[in-house]
């Protein structure tokens, strides 16, 4: 796998796990008392914060698996099973309207202040472990471990589908009046499922790798643990 290759693959992994579009609907409820100007700032806000989140796990993550005495296959085989039951949770039924029922309406005295106020409770459950939860949390450290591996243009490419990832759910929170009126419900369901199916298939690749590198004396084929090595 190129940097590349990593790189695409982690930007796919976070973005199925954070859900930007599966999340507008709670976004919306959550930020319903604010203008136009005072959403975009909660946006901006929460994406920060995924990004420092990730940065710190992508950094750190091995360091506190070594500290607890935590294997990489194992802490890929229990990411997985976490990705699989979160996935397969998206592909059921929509998981985020739990959340907009807990949204509290807010009285506007100023884009800036009411940001900051939004962003405050929105934290929990939004920001984390709605958006960043273990699952991302543990998809960082195992693409984290994939990094070391490229070098110091891993961990660039790395850095950058983290940034990529937050810039996106930035700017799909911002169109959330117009990604609701353009999908409506049975779209935005539709989009979520997917991601779900997705995240599934992503999920079950941890395990098959993290078994693979566990248990040397199980026969896995290599064109499944890396499918699309260059060279296969």
């Amino acid at each position: 796998m190129n940097a590349t290759q990593y790189a695409v693959n982690f930007f796919v992994a976070l973005f199925a796990l954070l859900d930007p579009i599966g999340n507008v609907p709670v976004f919306a409820a959550a930020t319903a008392a604010g203008i136009a100007a005072g959403r975009r700032w909660v946006a901006a806000y929460i994406s920060l914060f995924a990004f420092v989140f990730m940065t710190f796990f992508f950094f750190s993550g091995l360091s506190l698996l070594a500290f607890f005495g935590i294997s990489l296959p194992a802490f890929r085989i229990a990411g997985g099973i976490i990705l699989f039951i979160m996935g397969l949770g998206m592909v059921r039924d929509d998981f985020t309207t739990a959340y907009a029922d807990a949204a509290e309406t807010i009285a506007d005295s100023g884009p800036r202040a009411y940001a900051k106020r939004r962003f405050e409770r929105m934290v929990v459950p939004f920001a984390m472990p709605l958006l960043i939860g273990p699952g991302a949390i543990s998809t960082v450290v195992i693409y984290a471990s994939e990094a070391k591996k490229l070098g110091l243009v891993g961990m660039v490419a790395g850095i950058g589908a983290m940034a990529a990832v937050s810039l996106v759910t930035m700017v799909c929170l911002w169109l959330t009046p117009v990604i609701s009126r353009l999908l409506g419900r049975i779209g935005m369901t539709i989009v979520v499922r997917v991601l779900g199916l997705i995240l599934c298939a992503l999920a079950v690749q941890f395990v098959i790798i993290g078994v693979s590198n566990a248990a040397r004396s199980v026969i896995i084929r290599q064109d499944v643990v890396a499918p699309y090595e260059i060279g296969k």
